[in-house]
């Protein structure tokens, strides 16, 4: 079974309720069109091939895959369970694949930026090599762990700017977290930490305030500390 493990037993129900973000807050606007740098070729791609963070077509809208899980029941054929996140609305949904279903992959083309302000619920990005500005609404699962002055790749599809994405792993600051017990280990339990961008995730007892920590801004897990050589 891959993917994290978030439905539970199969007997169990869940709903997943997607927040839309206002409309005010969808609207990308830019100086100029983006210069691209780089872009994501159009492979063949199935239900199998899901990874978190992987861009799809659905009803003909971008998606990205936020999680998923294989399912291969006692009996009937196996299937893919889903949380696919609308690029466009910001609206998250539960969605199931057969095992095996063609999934057409999203088209994006990324232009690498650095964040260099905010301008209310907007995130200011410039393109280093034309000084050019685009302005991405603030989206949480990228903005948490962006430091001003951060290098992000800016989204593009159908020639419109519709999101951010930002590296797998990134090493911050921890600033706020209970005492650390001298002795304990990463098994020895967790506790809940603040960074320098105001992220919070769970971390062994052992971490301190002043502690540099990696994280997965995938799953928002802990990796491990990191030490000055």
């Amino acid at each position: 079974m891959n993917g994290p493990n978030w439905f539970g037993s199969l007997a169990a129900k869940s709903a997943f309720v997607g927040s839309v973000r206002p409309a005010s807050l969808c609207a990308f606007t830019a100086t100029r069109k983006p210069s691209v740098r780089s872009r994501l070729v159009v492979t063949a791609l199935t239900s199998n091939d899901f990874k978190n963070g992987m861009s799809i077509i659905i009803d003909k809208q971008p998606y990205r895959v936020t999680e998923f899980l294989h399912v291969k029941p006692g009996k009937g054929s196996a299937f893919v369970r889903t949380k696919v996140k609308n690029y466009l609305t910001g609206n998250t949904v539960e969605k199931t694949f057969r095992a095996g279903e063609k999934v057409e992959q999203a088209d994006l083309n990324k232009a690498s930026m650095q964040f260099t302000y905010e301008e209310g619920e907007m995130y200011v990005f410039m393109d280093l090599n034309t000084y050019e500005e685009t302005r991405v609404p603030r989206d949480e699962s990228w903005a948490k762990y962006l430091l001003e002055g951060g290098e992000a790749d800016v989204l593009i599809w159908d020639e419109k700017v519709i999101g951010v994405d930002i590296a797998n792993t990134v090493t911050l600051e921890v600033t706020e977290t209970d005492p650390g017990v001298k002795g304990n280990t990463a098994q020895g339990g967790s506790k809940p930490c603040t960074l320098e961008t105001g992220a919070v995730v769970q971390v062994p007892l052992f971490i301190n305030i002043g502690d540099k920590i990696s994280v997965d801004t995938r799953s928002d897990q802990y990796l491990n500390r990191v030490t000055d050589k």
